[in-house]
């Protein structure tokens, strides 16, 4: 399909107000799920983080990293459990975790952007005490005995403390951080965070803008499967409240309510399988996903 050069200069006039609104403010892109995992998104989505850093905007790029945790768990043979959701995460497989996060993952997503003219840098959460991080407790009901019992899911913890003195010091010199959600604990041990958890923790200590948050949905749904383009933080509690927001996306609006709450200008759920997601929400008219704000 070929634009003519009219058509592009008025597609460029449209955002202009949007480019405005977002100058040399913060964007946070939690990054994660199946456009990851699929070379042409994850090269799409690179061009429009470079987009971003290039009309002024300062992204940071959050990534979670599960399905290939999985596959590398079972490449070298190593037994992997769940409970309440979440992977129990023994001795020997956070150093698989730190290893394909900190490592293969984060490595790969600062070449893809590094590729399409970007300057990328890849940190942890270690790095600089950016993030450090105290053990996660959940507890789950035993289905046979419907006795409350606390689970141990070892080296699994959630943001303490940001520091984000590395952060500033990259932020508006035309570096682009990409982080890996490992942490450290107040005693030195590691920790693996959930993306979005870590994504809402440095958002809100940044006071970011925006945190988009990439899903595999199109955003928060209604009772009927329409997409729900606008929530407040009051709406989004009345919503889970009636099941409206029910399963994995309970989680996701909670970290959007905490990263609310932490300063955060305004939180987006949007679908990162769709090609330009990001740039369709901050610098079109339309918008993408589910705006949630106070």
């Amino acid at each position: 399909m070929s634009v003519s050069p009219q058509d592009q200069a008025r597609i460029l006039i449209e955002a202009l107000p949007h480019m405005q609104r977002y100058d040399e403010e913060i964007v946070v892109v939690k990054y994660g799920g199946h456009a990851m995992g699929n070379e042409a998104m994850a090269q799409s989505f690179a061009r429009d983080i470079v987009l971003m850093e290039q009309t002024a905007i300062n992204p940071v790029v959050v990534h979670g990293g599960g399905p290939q945790i999985g596959d590398m768990l079972k490449r070298l043979g190593i037994k992997s459990e769940f409970a309440a959701g979440l992977r129990i995460t023994d001795k020997e497989t956070i150093e698989i975790v730190e290893m394909v996060l900190a490592g293969s993952i984060n490595k790969q997503i600062v070449g893809f952007i590094n590729a399409a003219g970007g300057r990328a840098v890849g940190l942890c959460g270690k790095d600089g005490n950016m993030v450090q991080a105290r053990k996660v407790t959940r507890s789950v009901v035993d289905p046979g005995s419907h006795i409350e019992k606390v689970v141990d899911l070892g080296f699994v913890g959630e943001p303490e403390k940001v520091d984000t003195t590395v952060l500033t010091q990259i932020l508006g010199r035309e570096l682009i951080p990409v982080l890996a959600p490992v942490a450290t604990s107040a005693e030195g041990a590691t920790y693996n965070v959930n993306a979005d958890t870590f994504a809402g923790a440095i958002a809100g200590a940044l006071k970011a803008k925006r945190l988009l948050l990439l899903t595999d949905v199109p955003g928060v749904l209604d009772k009927s499967g329409a997409l729900i383009k606008e929530l407040s933080v009051d709406d989004a509690r009345r919503l889970i409240a009636d099941g409206t927001i029910s399963g994995g996306m309970i989680p996701k609006v909670e970290t959007c309510i905490y990263a609310l709450e932490q300063g955060v200008e305004g939180v987006v759920i949007l679908d990162g399988r769709q090609e330009h997601a990001v740039l369709i929400e901050l610098l079109t008219d339309a918008g993408a996903g589910t705006l949630i704000h106070h």
